[in-house]
């Protein structure tokens, strides 16, 4: 299987953070976006950023900006889907995603979902962690997408669908369980910068 390549999703609203782009916040010496990239770069082959509106803003950031193509902010799986065409352009078989606002994700998030993958037709792969009620809790803004099923997946959106387990599930995708919830630790509103502040 080619690398995959990566994008980041921050095409959400960020309401709880008053709008804006949380992922342009300062984040110790840099932005919660950089922290991001500098994860997600050496993981993968090429990292692009799914976001809407004037992409002028990411200016400095010299990557790829990718709009949703689905109308009225539908959710991650849009963001996917965005990536997926791009990364068919490309020539990839294979995205993975990571959310704009969740700085301290895994440095090995590709190596293990990608061994989560093997013998998979259409790798389809969801990151997730020990629950002590539910056994495990996935993450859904952070997996491997294939590009085979980008049409499906964008007859889903265009049927209303918006619920990413729910078209996981419908292709068996699997999990991969990483040991600690807290590097999954996404920020949501100014009291989850100041944490996220105290974690560096």
């Amino acid at each position: 299987m080619k690398q995959p390549l990566g994008v980041i999703l921050a095409g959400g609203q960020a309401t709880r953070m008053g709008g804006g782009d949380k992922g342009l916040l300062q984040l110790g010496v840099q932005s919660v976006l950089g922290h991001v990239i500098e994860r997600l770069t050496p993981q993968v082959d090429r990292v692009a950023l799914n976001a809407n509106g004037d992409a002028a803003r990411f200016a400095g950031l010299k990557l790829p900006v990718l709009p949703d193509s689905i109308d009225g902010f539908a959710g991650p799986l849009a963001g996917v889907l965005a990536g997926l065409d791009w990364a068919a352009e490309q020539g990839a078989d294979t995205i993975v995603t990571a959310a704009a606002d969740t700085p301290f994700f895994p440095g090995d998030l590709v190596p293990q979902l990608l061994l989560a993958s093997e013998g998979m037709t259409h790798p389809l792969v969801l990151a997730a962690t020990p629950d002590a009620k539910r056994g495990t809790a996935r993450h859904p803004t952070f997996g491997l997408w294939p590009v085979a099923l980008r049409d499906d997946l964008r007859a889903a959106l265009q049927g209303g669908l918006r619920k990413v387990v729910m078209w996981t599930q419908t292709h068996e995708g699997r999990e991969a369980l990483f040991p600690h919830e807290v590097a999954f630790f996404n920020i949501n509103t100014p009291q989850d910068l100041a944490r996220a502040q105290e974690m560096l």
